[in-house]
Order: C-alpha cells, then structure tokens, then sequence
C-alpha cells in the first residue's frame, strides 16, 4: 500500500503534527487523522507528488470576482466543494490563479477547511475574503455569503476605477505638459539662442532667463534625470514604510479638491466593507480590525483602529469615529441611529450607497474644474516661452521700421 505524508494540528490546543502513514487512500488517511484528534492540513502521497509552484504574478479583481460569481452559483447548484474547485481552476486561463486554485482544491480534499486553505495564499484572498469564507462554512451559507463578496469586489471595483479616473487624466496631462516644454528648452531654444548672438541684439529679461534655463538643462540634463528617478523610487520607497504612508496620505486628504474625492472614496469604502463583514455575522470588533486593514488609507486604518480599542473597552462606535475628524457628520449621525436601533450594518450599506454616488459626483466636478486650469496652465507656461522668444524680433523689427 502507498505510504501517504501528512501535516496537520491537534484539536485543542491547536499544536504541529506531521508523519506519514500507510492507507488506501488520502481519504484513509484524512478519516485516521480524525479520528486521532488531528485536523489535516495537507496529505500527499511519498515520492510522488511535488509541491505546486508559488507565482508571484497578480490576480486581478474582475477574474476574482467573476471566480466568486461562478463559485455562488455552483455551491447553490449543490455541487461538492472539491469539484466546483476542480472545475473553476481547470476553466481558469490564468496559469498563478489557475495552480493556486489547484492547490486549494487539494488542502480542502485532504480534510481543510475552504478558509484555511484560502488563508495560504493571502497575495489572492485577502483576510477579509478568507473571514467571509470561514462565516459561511461556519454558517452554512457559503453560497450567500460568495454572493456577497461578488456584490463587495465589484463595488470596490467600481471605487477603484473612480479613484483611477480622477488620477490618470491630470497626470497624462502633465507629464505631455513637462515633454513638450523639456523638448522645446533642449532643441528650440538654442537655435533662437544662436540666431540673437548673431545679430548681436539686445535681449530683455524674460528672454534672458528662458535662455539661461535652456543652458542650465542642456548641460545637467542627465543628472537631473537621474535626481527625478531617484526622487520616484524614493518617495515609493518612503511610502512603504508606516511613517512615509502615514505623512503622505495626509497630504493626500489635505489637498484641495483632489482630498474631498479621496475622503468620499474611502468613506464609501470602509461603510461597504464593514457592512458586508457585520452582515455575514463577523463580530464587530472583528470586522472594525479587517476594515482598518484593507481601507486603504492609513489614516482612515489608524482612526478605525482607535474606534476598535474605544469599542473593545465597551464604549460607542460614534464618538471616536467623530474624534477622528475625517467621517462626515450624516455618516456618525447615520452610523449612531443604526447603533442605537441594533440595525447598524443596514445604516451602514445605505451610507455606503449614497457615497459611491457622492464619489462619482465629486470625481465628475474634480475633470470639470481640472480641465480649464491644465489648459491655463499649458498655455501659460508653453505661451510664456514662446513670447519670450520673440519680444527680441518685435524690438528689432520696431529699430527697422524707424530707420
């Protein structure tokens, strides 16, 4: 008979075990482990099956939620689990999803729970994902529980594309902006340079000074290059840390108009999430933790973290949800009156609705108002170059005339 590896931990106190075992089958051995009061995590058969390979390639949200669409459906359908799981990764066309799906299949057939087996792989499903799996096998409705997380991505998405929408344009604008000048400062400028000290004219002061910054970037052009690059992976490099998140996504918050959209965005992220997590039955402490985790901002996450430790000594959720200076007032207002009324997830799905309407509003008003000043901005900058460059032949031209 085959000889059969195995990990697993006791029932308990929750300890490592691992071993090998002689069985007919996985099943065997899965039903032995039991029965000695050892949960499997993973069973695979001595010399014969390798460990699937980590990718580190990304899943993006649309395969992840049309994976959990189809996932609701076929567990409604009353397919067993290891066999939706087969067929969802052998239809997947993404080769990283496709093995890590492949691999949850094969931890849950050796006796691990759906969410366990979810929580290996937490670059694919993040830990409220894998929270709301473990409420729904908890609860027996994983199938309602995958419709909702359905129902969450594509509104997260929808968030995202919003947030996407009021960033892309302003920067493809401005990076056109800075090409345009940089060419014009590196091979325009020089050849009016050349042609005014041929004709010995005497040049005024904006001309001077566009001259001089056309010298300036000619001769250190690729240090300054080099200072931008540095300068970039810097500040991505600062953003990773806790404190250079922390100061940038304040500044972020604090900018003009820009920070009212990103407050409703992540306002309509946190009411969603939390609503979702206390819907599916997840404690509130609990989910107040996940929702800080995957707000996305990190001083939303550390005003929803104090919020936890102000509930967890068994005071209100309003009142350090006000403190925190960043929630708008109908939102503690709505999130009190669903606290006092036990109805708090449902207030909570209604602010979240309002303010993803809100966010598409401001995200509209943001491109309207942003769109004349880069148009300004453009033809004040590329216009003040060019006027430059001919208030020297206008003088000259007016010294023609009179002679």
């Amino acid at each position: 008979m085959p000889v059969f590896e195995f990990k697993g931990r006791r029932y308990g106190n929750g300890l490592p075990v691992a071993g090998e075992k002689v069985a007919q089958s996985k099943q065997t051995v899965a039903a032995l482990l039991r029965s000695e009061q050892i949960m499997p995590i993973s069973i695979k058969e001595k010399g014969k099956e390798l460990a699937l390979p980590k990718f580190r390639a990304k899943v993006k949200d649309r395969e992840l939620a049309v994976f959990t669409k189809q996932f609701s459906v076929m567990i409604d359908a009353g397919l067993p689990l290891v066999q939706c799981l087969d067929i969802m990764a052998t239809q997947q066309e993404n080769r990283t999803f496709q093995n890590v799906l492949f691999q949850v299949r094969n931890d849950v057939e050796s006796g691990s729970t759906l969410a366990d087996a979810m929580a290996r792989h937490p670059k694919i499903f993040s830990k409220l994902f894998v929270n709301m799996i473990a409420a729904g096998e908890a609860g027996g409705i994983l199938d309602v529980i995958l419709q909702r997380m359905t129902v969450f991505i594509e509104k997260i998405m929808k968030l995202k594309r919003s947030l996407r929408s009021a960033s892309i344009y302003p920067s493809i604008i401005l990076t056109v902006a800075i090409g345009v000048v940089t060419i014009i400062l590196l091979f325009v400028i020089p050849v009016f340079a050349t042609l005014f000290e041929g004709l010995g004219a005497d040049l005024p002061l904006p001309t001077l000074l566009v001259i001089r910054m056309s010298n300036f970037l000619g001769q250190f052009f690729i240090f300054i290059f080099v200072a931008l690059l540095l300068a970039v992976f810097g500040l991505r490099y600062y953003y990773k840390t806790e404190g250079g998140r922390l100061v940038i996504d304040k500044f972020l918050l604090a900018v003009p108009v820009f920070g009212t959209v990103l407050k409703k965005i992540a306002v309509a992220r946190f009411s969603r999430t939390l609503s979702t997590l206390l819907i599916s039955g997840i404690p509130i402490l609990e989910g107040l933790d996940i929702t800080a985790r995957t707000a996305g901002n990190k001083v939303i996450e550390l005003a929803l973290m104090r919020t936890r430790k102000t509930v967890e000594e068994g005071k209100t959720i309003v009142e350090p949800l006000r403190q925190a200076g960043i929630f708008p007032p109908m939102v503690i207002q709505m999130v009190g009156v669903g606290e006092q009324t036990g109805e708090l997830d449902q207030m909570l799905t209604k602010v979240a609705d309002y303010y993803d309407e809100e966010a598409d509003r401001a995200i509209a008003n943001f491109l309207t108002l942003l769109e004349p000043m880069l148009i300004v901005f453009l033809g004040v900058v590329v216009g003040g170059i060019v006027i430059s460059m001919y208030l020297p032949l206008f003088t000259m031209i007016a010294k023609l005339s009179h002679q």
